[in-house]
């Protein structure tokens, strides 16, 4: 009998330490914050070339805006063509979290900046591409930034290369600069270049010897064509 109730007892005791106890209730572990903002700003550092309106995106490592070597997207190439990144900011890519278009060209010597909030555990990584627009299909862009170490007050200052998308030939031709250089064609689905994201190899213009270019001397780059600048304000 002395037996029975030592294993009641202990029969008991062990169901109570399986219970939840009201501080359990009362006192909940708050979640971990993980919303972080940033100020993304990108100052535009050639001579004569403006930059097309900005395309912010945040996101995980699932999406990548382009690899060097590979074919840039569609997407891409509308940006890096025309300048226009509505449908870089409209795509619905695996990994994409956040989408922001800066205010408006972006002229020499000046900048622009966006303000974006992301969640740092799933969505640590941004994304910047804006168009070179007196160019046939160049884009000064950073893509991938881990932001998830960034601490509120730090800043991050990256010098923007000047890429070319592969996707349209550098000929300089006034019907294919989409600029105020030449105000030609835009966006042109054919892809009549190598196809591939490469770093750009600049302009010759017809000051180099160039006799077909719309563009002169004043439209040179050298990369980087801009620079980034992020900071986490929250």
């Amino acid at each position: 009998m002395k037996n029975y109730r030592l294993l009641l007892l202990a029969a008991s005791v062990a169901l109570l330490a399986g219970c939840p106890t009201d501080s359990d209730d009362d006192d909940p572990v708050p979640p971990e914050e993980t919303l972080a903002t940033f100020s993304v700003e990108v100052k535009n550092t050639s001579a004569n070339q403006p930059l097309s309106p900005l395309a912010v995106i945040g996101h995980s490592n699932d999406y990548q805006l382009f690899t060097i070597g590979q074919p840039a997207s569609e997407a891409l190439e509308m940006l890096a063509e025309s300048g226009d990144n509505s449908t870089l900011l409209s795509e619905q890519a695996d990994g994409i979290s956040v989408q922001a278009a800066g205010s408006g060209v972006i002229l020499p010597a000046g900048s622009d900046s966006v303000t974006v909030t992301i969640d740092t555990s799933t969505s640590s990584y941004l994304s910047v591409a804006s168009m070179l627009v007196n160019t046939n299909d160049a884009f000064v862009a950073e893509t991938a930034m881990d932001l998830a170490d960034l601490a509120v007050g730090d800043t991050l200052r990256i010098a923007m290369p000047a890429w070319d998308s592969g996707t349209e030939a550098n000929d300089e031709a006034a019907e294919t600069i989409p600029g105020p250089a030449a105000g030609g064609e835009g966006f042109n689905s054919e892809r009549d270049d190598n196809d591939r994201v490469s770093f750009h190899p600049g302009v010759i213009s017809k000051d180099d010897g160039l006799s077909t270019s719309i563009l002169d001397a004043t439209h040179r780059f050298q990369s980087p064509a801009a620079q980034l600048i992020i900071t986490r304000t929250e």
